[in-house]
Parts: structure tokens; C-alpha cells; sequence
């Protein structure tokens, strides 16, 4: 079964787990999360739940709620829907970003996590959502592709996709 959850402050050591494969970051995705102690990814929890009601937001950044997949009852990925742009999310990010534990890649989580966070942005009401990926990106081009991205623009090396919602 495959299902997606949000983020809860509750979250335990099965996603903390997940995160700590995820690592640090790759390919342009910043896995804010990552911790190597519980407790700080617990604060984290916390701070990422405020972040996606709009509470306690740093300059320049949106609201932003987190998405974890779970597949027969086991986080294998995670998502970021950003809720609307701003200009530097309009050059870097875009509204969604996501990660697959590196043991569950290439089994086909990446694509199906994103056609629910594109489902997820249409019941917040964004009509088209954008995603930036590296040009030398390969699998997370054929992923966004797939989930009906349109190329709009290449600049520096990253590509711009346009999903509509609709």
C-alpha cells in the first residue's frame, strides 16, 4: 500500500532513519532535516510544522509543507510543497522538491510521490507548480516528464519544468 503523510511533530525514529540515508543533500535537493542526533531532528520537526502554517517564517522563505511516502507501511521518500513563489523560488527550487532513500530508488517511488504532490498542490489551489533539476539529472527529468512536466526554460545547467494542476 502506498500512501502519503504529512509531516506531524510526532514523527519517529522509522523517518529519522530515512532522512539519515537521504543525507545531507544531492543534485540541487537540501535535506533540511538531516540530523545526526534524534532530538535535533525532533526540533526540526517542529520547526517545519510552523513553516507549513506560516508561523514563525524567516525572511524570504514561503510556506512549506512536507510530504513523507510510505510504501507497505515504510517511509521511502519525502516531498517539499512550497505553497506559492517568490523570486528567488522562481530561480532555485521552485514549489517542489523531493528525495527517495537511496535503497528504494529506481523502483518507481520518485514518480508516483510526485504525481501526489502535484495532486496535493491542486487542493491548495496552485494551478501549475515548478520544478528545477539539474540538466545532467537524467532520472529526475524522465520522473517530471513523466508527471506531464513542460521544459520552459535551461539556464546554467538546470532546467525549469511547469506542471499544470489542472
Amino acid at each position: 500500500m502506498v500512501e502519503l503523510r504529512k509531516l506531524t511533530t510526532n514523527d519517529g525514529t522509522d523517518v529519522f532513519e530515512m532522512v539519515q540515508e537521504i543525507g545531507k543533500g544531492e543534485n540541487g535537493f537540501t535535506n533540511s532535516l538531516y540530523s545526526e542526533d534524534f532530538s535535533i531532528f525532533q526540533e526540526k520537526l517542529v520547526r517545519n510544522y510552523e513553516m507549513s502554517e506560516g508561523i514563525n517564517l524567516k525572511p524570504q522563505f514561503v510556506p512549506q509543507t512536507i510530504y513523507w511516502l510510505y510504501v507497505d507501511g515504510k517511509p521511502v521518500g519525502y516531498g517539499k510543497l512550497r505553497h506559492y513563489l517568490n523570486q528567488h523560488l522562481l530561480q532555485h527550487g521552485g514549489n517542489i522538491g523531493y528525495a527517495i532513500r537511496p535503497m528504494d530508488r529506481g523502483k518507481g517511488y520518485a514518480r508516483i510521490l510526485l504525481k501526489k504532490l502535484v495532486q496535493e498542490s491542486k487542493e491548495k489551489r496552485i494551478d501549475q507548480v515548478l520544478l528545477t533539476c539539474y540538466e545532467s539529472n537524467k532520472a529526475s527529468i524522465k520522473v517530471i516528464e513523466s508527471n506531464g512536466g513542460e521544459l520552459r526554460d535551461k539556464k546554467d545547467g538546470d532546467c525549469f519544468y511547469w506542471i499544470n494542476t489542472n
